[in-house]
């Protein structure tokens, strides 16, 4: 196939388990004739880590296709929200689903993050993340995810039970191990966000080549033309693969597409 673009996801897929590109992995990014774009559940402002790896900052589709950020400018191109009176909804159902439930917000285009005191940080003194006062401040303005966390859940149950809670008025979806649900826009998917970045610059789908390892890759590896799931990847991600590369920890993205592009 004539490839046009790369998509890969990053945590658990471009980068090994030490949150570290390799140098094989630089190495054969600094050779792909054509355009790589990050596509990830980060929000952006968690994007310096990986960009500072690299020679040249790549584009991303951040927050699971909510955010199209551009690093050279700064700039983020298209967000997509999910509104006051559907936050109040979502937030009102899963309270009453899940008594054990415990809710974080990104704000601001993924510039802010706003959760409940119960939740878990890990990134003390961080002045763009803010526990909450009250409830209400969870919804006070749009927000392009939604995060739900239960400590007593398993993680694809709680997808599950999240999932058939919304009913369809907001995609759930996640990317962690432990029982972390992400919630955006109704229709707001890597493979949306991605698609619009690719409608963009008139590229189709079946030119894409696209890398994923968790169920919030599943509708942009099922959108691509070519979908490749990492040898560690979920076992649902793996069943809509059309291939399956070795794992992240052993430079499965690199060694895919140096063998696809017959770099050396």
């Amino acid at each position: 196939m004539s490839f046009r673009l790369v998509a890969t996801d990053i945590d658990g897929t471009l980068i090994n388990n030490e949150r570290v590109l390799t140098r094989r992995t630089l190495d054969v990014l600094a050779q792909v004739p054509v355009p790589v774009i990050l596509v990830t559940g980060r929000p952006f402002r968690w994007l310096d880590q990986l960009q500072d790896q690299l020679p040249n900052p790549l584009p991303a589709v951040c927050a699971n296709g909510a955010v199209i950020y551009d690093p050279h400018t700064d700039e983020v191109l298209r967000a997509d929200s999910m509104p006051v009176d559907v936050l109040l909804d979502v937030t009102k159902r899963l309270r009453d689903a899940v008594p054990d439930i415990v809710l974080a917000v990104e704000v601001e285009d993924g510039r802010s993050f706003l959760h409940e005191e119960a939740w878990p940080i890990r990134w003390a003194g961080d002045h763009r993340i803010q526990v909450i006062s009250s409830p209400s401040e969870l919804t006070s303005a749009p927000a392009v995810k939604l995060l739900a966390r239960s400590a007593s859940a398993d993680p694809d149950d709680f997808l599950a039970l999240v999932s058939n809670t919304l009913g369809g008025m907001a995609e759930a979806t996640r990317s962690s191990s432990s029982a972390l649900v992400e919630i955006s826009a109704a229709g707001v998917t890597k493979a949306a966000g991605l698609a619009w970045l690719c409608e963009r610059d008139g590229i189709t789908a079946d030119q894409v080549l696209a890398f994923g390892d968790m169920p919030n890759d599943i509708p942009m590896l099922t959108w691509a033309g070519r979908a490749v799931a990492v040898g560690n990847a979920h076992p649902a991600l793996q069943a809509v693969a059309d291939e399956i590369c070795e794992t992240n920890d052993n430079d499965g993205v690199a060694l895919y597409l140096q063998k696809t592009f017959n770099l050396f």
